[in-house]
């Protein structure tokens, strides 16, 4: 089994910055690719970043490209994903999860394991 905690959402202004993290417990953290989801109400979990299990490799969504940041540190078993320039429409419950492959992939049912997620809601 494997257990993730996201930790790190909050309220924040528009133009501000928060860093989401992702502690993970259970399975081989350091041999399988992660990746950042996000919820708004009203809409379906879209992708918002992953990275591959070297972290050598990462993708983006177009809507957060140049803006947030996806790292990890297998080391820690945690995963990180700063973002800066937040705007509103970024507004959503925020779930990490690991993929059951290496390389970076983006699709939900490509993921095998998630957390509780993390509320981050960007005021205007």
């Amino acid at each position: 089994q494997v257990q993730l905690v996201e930790s790190g959402g909050g309220l924040v202004q528009a133009g501000g910055s928060l860093r989401l993290s992702c502690a993970a417990s259970g399975r081989t953290f350091s041999t399988y690719a992660m990746g950042w989801f996000r919820q708004a109400p009203g809409k379906e979990r879209e992708f918002v970043a992953g990275i591959s299990w070297s972290g050598g490799n990462t993708a983006y969504a177009d809507s957060v490209k140049g803006r947030f940041t996806i790292s990890r540190d297998n080391a820690k078993k945690t995963m990180y994903l700063q973002m800066n320039s937040l705007k509103p429409e970024d507004t959503a419950v925020y779930y990490c999860a690991q993929s059951r492959t290496t390389a970076v992939v983006t699709t939900p049912e490509l993921y095998d394991y998630w957390g509780q997620g993390t509320q981050v809601t960007v005021s205007s």
